[in-house]
């Protein structure tokens, strides 16, 4: 049987055990459609009840673009080093490491989100209550075996992996760029450039992941 939306919701349900929060990842190559299915996930799993999952995105520990300008990596914004990854392992080994079951005086935890329009960061911009037993973190690198990105994997309950045909993936970045307020040019060129040497990497690490999430099996993307 071809895998189906239910059949994640029905894994993802089933990965905190025992009042433990578990923390599952959603990797993928940019535009594949990582934050479409967490979000989805997320709104499913949460209901109308109580909310017990949180969205943690990676894209949060992106560099702010002074210290990109700094590093001399402003062009390149995107790939692995652009990003404070061993920040990133650090907030999900805090994460992991909440062992009281939800309590209502537990500590809130909070991560940093990242800002579409300003293509910035923004600290303090998640919260992470208690109550949330599992938590759905997605971005690029999450399989990424080099540096302080080999941290991460072992911080995830599971990871899984987002394919999507390359015509369809393409279509969707570039659309995205031009939401945010570039040119179709400038768009085609960054996504035949920049996103597609990180795509490169991040489809490499593939192999790695726990699931691999077909399109059939994905939310439908709009963008």
């Amino acid at each position: 049987m071809p895998l189906t939306f239910d059949d994640l919701l029905a894994r993802a349900r089933a990965l905190p055990r025992g009042g433990r929060r578990a923390i599952l990842g959603v990797a993928g190559s940019p535009g594949a459609g990582k934050s479409t299915l967490a979000e989805c996930l997320v709104r499913e799993l949460n209901g109308t009840g109580t909310p017990w999952v949180a969205h943690v995105p990676m894209d949060g520990f992106h560099l702010a673009d002074a210290e990109l300008d700094r590093l001399g990596r402003r062009d390149r914004k995107g790939a692995p080093d652009t990003f404070d990854a061993a920040g990133y392992a650090a907030l999900l080994g805090r994460l992991r490491e909440d062992t009281d079951g939800g309590a209502a005086d537990g500590e809130i935890v909070y991560a940093p989100g990242f800002e579409r329009v300003l293509e910035q960061p923004v600290a303090g911009a998640v919260p992470v209550p208690p109550s949330a037993r599992l938590v759905v973190t997605e971005g690029n690198y999450l399989l990424l075996g080099t540096g302080a990105w080999a941290r991460v994997r072992a911080r995830l309950d599971e990871v899984w992996f987002c394919e999507l045909a390359q015509a369809e993936r393409v279509r969707r970045l570039v659309a995205r760029h031009e939401r945010f307020g570039k040119s179709h040019d400038d768009a085609v060129a960054w996504v035949r450039g920049s996103d597609e040497r990180n795509a490169e990497l991040v489809a490499a690490t593939r192999d790695r992941a726990d699931l691999v999430v077909p399109e059939g099996a994905m939310p439908v993307n709009r963008s």
